[in-house]
């Protein structure tokens, strides 16, 4: 329900707002402004991109929750096509994602609304310290009787 009333709110807020502005300042003025939020926010956005795609790389090589991370990349993408898509209201949510405080509320107003049952690293369960004396690795046992042996017999020359 609440996307359908988006999907119609949306476009007549933004109608509105074309005739108020365009009422005020005029149709060119109108249309640079709308041109000059939408390369500002392209900046901005190759900005936040970069940062957040650092942070994500940070996270997974300190074996940390990428949860935060991962949800900023995702509103900095929203915002993004929100920016590109033409029209005053649109912008201005855009600009506002971009704002990482602003984000961080968003997230923590979304982290209480779910719970996350388990979180895991890799496919051998939660994430351990690191410990220098554990080696990590693969055996099989091999019964000696059953050993091949390298008898001069065994080897063929090529």
């Amino acid at each position: 329900m609440w996307l359908l009333i988006a999907f119609l709110a949306v476009p007549l807020i933004e109608i509105a707002l074309f005739i108020q502005v365009g009422g005020i300042i005029g149709l060119w003025w109108t249309l640079a402004t709308v041109i000059f939020t939408a390369v500002l926010g392209t900046w901005l956005l190759r900005q936040q991109g970069v940062a957040a795609l650092n942070n994500l790389r940070n996270t997974f090589g300190e074996l940390r929750d990428p949860t935060e991370p991962l949800a900023h990349g995702a509103m900095i993408l929203f915002a993004g096509a929100l920016l590109l898509t033409p029209g005053f209201f649109t912008d201005a949510c855009g600009f506002l994602l971009l704002i990482p405080a602003v984000r961080a509320i968003v997230f923590q107003k979304m982290r209480s609304r779910m719970t996350i049952q388990t979180f895991s690293m890799g496919s051998r369960g939660p994430a351990q310290p690191s410990d220098p004396t554990i080696i990590d690795g693969e055996f099989e046992e091999v019964d000696p009787s059953k050993r091949p042996t390298h008898s001069p017999e065994n080897i063929t020359k090529h």
